[in-house]
């Protein structure tokens, strides 16, 4: 199973994304939206953002 993005309601009402590996794990969560569309629109250009990006090291 591949992983997956979760979009839900936060405690503030707003609308945030969490990204789950395929073992239930969260790798990665998003910054609050105000609607769940645009939480949804963050989902996706996390998804472009991805897809062949390069892994660098930096500095501490």
């Amino acid at each position: 199973m591949a992983g997956k993005f979760e979009v839900y309601e936060d405690r503030a009402g707003k609308f945030r994304f969490r990204l789950k590996a395929s073992n239930g794990q969260v790798v990665a969560t998003g910054e609050a939206y105000e609607t769940k569309a645009a939480a949804k629109k963050g989902c996706e250009a996390v998804q472009r953002a991805a897809d062949g990006a390069a892994i660098e090291e930096t500095a501490s």
